[in-house]
């Protein structure tokens, strides 16, 4: 796992090689002040040599001084490289989500994807960062530091040898228990992304519903069990530290014992005792800080996980090799559904949403799709330009199987209105530019014009050029469904997919719209979702859905004459006129 997540440290390595190179430079100066210090007092103070005094001091503070100069720059290096880890894993999963199929998405969630991509990312690149000063810097120190500590004298070392497997023991046991209250805390942050997330995208439905108390209490549960998560972990975590501070005083006082019995006895200097002291000091706190950093080492590792799951995934939805440099048909925009069954778990056990369907939709036509809501219309236009796969049967676009097709050849041939009108921040102009993105300024007015969007855009300040805010709130359904409209309209497509997309707008603006694919986009084939049967009656082709099969097909006045489910949908739509 670490060597899957290694390779994005990309151009950044030179700063993840300097810095613990520069960690142990830092060390191995720090580790000569406590043998300096000795010899000033059993040598230069023993002896009143001032001259040996100011000679080992001037050495001191040199070494004082490379060693800040190494923890400056190591400090720059390791967080140049940390943040730049951080840069690259977060761009490797946003192409890699970019990738995913609709499916993909609904597996993961969108809230946990952001999740993986934040906190998780965070909670690496912080591990990268203290792993190149932290973890370099405890084991040199430690292991320098005994070194040391049995040069000065072998028997009294033996008291680390006992203290540190102690030491290590528990450091183990706390990270066996927290490795896993770290997963569990990460799925709670999940928990409460998706609260939040949730409640800000459905904030008006919250308010017009008077749900805030519901929401509130909904939010609370989460953000609870995320405490409760922390709380687990953290009560596990506090108990390293009484651990490591009774071992580290029972060192101590071991060691005083034992080392003044050897300085009284005459059979060790005080200099070597002192000197003694601050190693056994470092060793410990090197210690202490090897179970903090594993301790982070264990949560980056739950966190890591969660990330190589993504990036591991192989999209549900890809290219076939054989796609790429195939001869393929021009665009002209026929439709043809081959016995096509659908369900959006092909792996699991669910009925699927539709069934056996079979239809052609010829270059040019204008067909629409009608039914109750639930018969699987949304779905039915979803597998056109392939954003799920079909299970059973296959689906055409000019004669080839659309998973024969790069996708991003087939989705150019395809402009799509989703039901959900989604607009980005941004001016009006680079919405629309989403559809040609080097569409002239009369291409922009005459798709605005054909979606009825040109006269409420000049009505605004800045025309073309008037600021949207994040989703088009400062714009009404209705005309966040006409700019969608234009946008789609604007790359000319040989299909035109409109999902449910006239519905906020009025009966006359939707007739303005019908007549100008007529005029404008003559060749185009129009798919239309439609709840109002005043929107297709015109349609060359309507398909009738229940239940995820297709229970009638034809002209509006065949459907009226000869299907009930047609004439059922038709009737409710005249009778809530007539009232």
């Amino acid at each position: 796992m670490i060597k899957k997540l290694s390779v994005y440290i990309g151009e950044y390595q030179k700063w993840a090689m300097l810095a613990p190179v520069l960690v142990i430079l830092e060390v191995l100066c720090e580790i000569a002040m406590p043998r300096l210090m000795a010899a000033i007092v059993d040598v230069g103070i023993a002896q009143s040599d001032m001259g040996y005094i100011l000679k080992t001091g001037a050495l001191m503070l040199v070494l004082a001084a490379v060693g800040m100069v190494c923890g400056v720059v190591s400090a720059k290096a390791a967080s140049i490289a940390g943040q730049g880890f951080g840069a690259n894993l977060r761009n490797a999963m946003f192409q890699k989500i970019q990738d995913f199929s609709f499916a993909d998405i609904d597996r993961f969630s969108s809230a946990s994807l952001i999740t993986r991509m934040t906190n998780d990312v965070n909670a690496i690149q912080m591990t990268v960062i203290m792993g190149m000063r932290i973890i370099t810097r405890a084991p040199v120190m430690l292991i320098a530091a005994l070194l040391m500590a049995f040069s000065i004298n072998a028997s009294l070392a033996l008291v680390l040898v006992v203290v540190i497997p102690v030491m290590a023991l528990a450091i183990g046991l706390i990270m066996k228990v927290c490795n896993h209250l770290f997963e569990v805390m990460q799925r709670k942050i999940d928990n409460l992304n998706n609260a939040v997330q949730e409640n800000l995208v459905a904030v008006r439905v919250v308010k017009a519903f008077v749900r805030a108390g519901y929401e509130k209490t909904k939010f609370k549960t989460a953000n609870d069990e995320l405490t409760e998560a922390g709380i687990n972990v953290a009560m596990r975590i506090v108990m390293i530290m009484p651990v490591m501070t009774l071992s580290l005083n029972a060192a101590t006082l071991a060691v005083l014992y034992l080392g003044g019995s050897q300085v009284m006895g005459g059979t060790m200097l005080y200099g070597d005792l002192s000197s003694f002291i601050n190693y056994i000091f470092q060793i410990l706190m090197s210690v202490m800080m090897v179970a903090m950093s594993l301790l982070q080492l264990s949560r980056a590792l739950a966190c890591s996980r969660r990330i190589v799951e993504v990036l591991d995934t192989e999209p549900d939805i890809q290219d076939r090799p054989e796609s790429h440099g195939a001869q393929l048909p021009p665009a002209r925009g026929r439709v043809e559904f081959r016995d096509v069954s659908f369900k959006y778990r092909a792996t699991g056990t669910g009925d699927d949403v539709l069934e056996h369907l079979s239809f052609v939709v010829e270059p040019g036509q204008f067909t629409a799709i009608v039914g109750g809501t639930g018969t699987g219309k949304s779905s039915l236009v979803n597998l056109i330009p392939r954003f799920y796969d079909v299970t059973g049967g296959a689906v055409l676009v000019d004669g080839v199987d659309v998973r024969d097709y790069p996708m991003e050849e087939l989705r150019s041939r395809i402009g799509m209105v989703l039901q959900n009108n989604v607009l980005f921040s941004g001016t009006i102009r680079e919405n629309l530019l989403w559809g040609k993105k080097d569409a002239t300024e009369e291409e922009l007015v005459r798709a605005a014009k054909d979606a009825q969007a040109y006269d409420f855009i000049m009505a605004l300040p800045d025309g073309f050029d008037t600021m949207l805010d994040q989703g088009g709130t400062n714009v009404s359904g209705g005309q966040k469904q006409r700019l969608c409209i234009a946008r789609a309209m604007l790359r000319k497509p040989a299909i035109l997919i409109l999902d449910d997309s006239t519905s906020a707008v009025d009966s006359a603006t939707e007739a303005a719209i019908r007549e100008s694919f007529a005029r404008n986009l003559a060749g185009t084939t129009v798919i239309i979702i439609a709840q109002r049967i005043s929107s297709v009656q015109y349609a060359d082709q309507i398909l009738v859905l229940d239940d995820g099969s297709i229970v009638g097909e034809g002209t509006h006045e065949e459907l009226m004459a000869n299907n009930a489910v047609y004439q059922e949908i038709y009737n409710s739509q005249q009778e809530g006129v007539s009232e």
